[in-house]
């Protein structure tokens, strides 16, 4: 698999977060990189800024810039805390990537979109293409959709869709590790075992995520590990691939574990379009997962 050709100056959003930090960590040589959050983080050049500010954006590029092209990681991603706060919710998710997109055509530089499964309502029994039809269940869905519709608006000819899902990795809260902890004081787990998705670890992601900003065309990319599962057969692979002995993990329906948002019960993507131009695919979501797990246990 070829190497990323982007060599320029990106900024990379959301970088204080599990998938915008693995990004930098995973930048290209040759590649220079400004990261920025909400607010300002050690250990890595992290300005603090509001991206759903042009003038605040506006500013960033002024000092920080210029830019030759931007991964944009940055997102609400509280499911269900947004079915209380759909305005926080669309400021964070749509209008900043309307902002970051006008910005990016003005500058005539490509931005990376990282978007979500949550914009399919599931109900599909094969793998969802880009050019699937849309219909969000949740506000988080729906925030998130509009953040893609926004930037296809403002910069068509740049924006770069790269949906993905169930993500994990070395930081950040997620499904393995939650699952991990609650496995140390207790014996019995009960996980959902009627949602079907694909585990995807941000240490495959990052790198696809900089393959599409570097040679990628406009459009919908579709970025998750090779097969699938449910929450259920993850839970179990995470404890069995971490050695970890003596706890049941017993199967439930999504009934039996409500929450306020709705969540698809089939979004398996079909990522045929990204390994096209990769040249290969995401690796199957147990070898990554395991991968993870060991460098979890260095």
């Amino acid at each position: 698999m070829a190497e990323s050709t982007f060599l320029g100056k990106a900024l990379v959003t959301g970088a204080a977060g599990m998938l915008g930090s693995q990004v930098i960590l995973g930048a290209p040589d040759g590649a220079t990189v400004v990261g920025t959050d909400l607010t300002d983080a050690s250990g890595v050049e992290i300005p603090g800024v509001d991206l759903a500010d042009p003038a605040a954006v506006a500013a960033l590029w002024e000092e920080h810039g210029p830019f030759d092209g931007i991964i944009h990681t940055a997102a609400y991603t509280a499911v269900d805390k947004a079915e209380e706060e759909p305005e926080l919710a669309l400021r964070v998710n749509g209008t900043a990537c309307d902002v970051l997109a006008k910005q990016a055509a003005q500058s005539g530089i490509p931005l990376v979109l990282v978007s979500t499964d949550f914009v399919f309502d599931g109900h599909a029994k094969q793998p969802y293409k880009e050019s699937d039809p849309v219909s969000p269940l949740s506000v988080y869905g729906r925030t998130k959709l509009a953040g893609e519709t926004l930037a296809q608006a403002a910069h068509p000819t740049g924006t770069r869709i790269v949906r993905t899902q169930w993500l994990y990795g070395p930081r950040g809260k997620h499904f393995p590790r939650t699952m991990l902890e609650l496995a140390k004081d207790r014996d019995h787990l009960k996980v959902v075992n009627d949602q079907v998705g694909s585990p995807t670890s941000t240490l495959e992601l990052a790198p696809a995520l900089w393959d599409v900003l570097g040679g990628g065309e406009a459009g919908v990319y579709h970025a998750a590990c090779e097969g699938s599962c449910s929450w259920y057969d993850l839970a179990k692979a995470t404890l069995e691939l971490a050695g970890v002995e003596g706890v049941t993990v017993e199967p439930c329906t999504t009934d039996e574990f409500p929450r306020p948002a709705h969540r698809p019960a089939y979004s398996v993507l079909d990522c045929a379009r990204l390994t096209a131009l990769r040249g290969a695919p995401l690796a199957p979501w147990r070898d990554a997962l395991g991968t993870y797990l060991g460098i979890e246990a260095q």
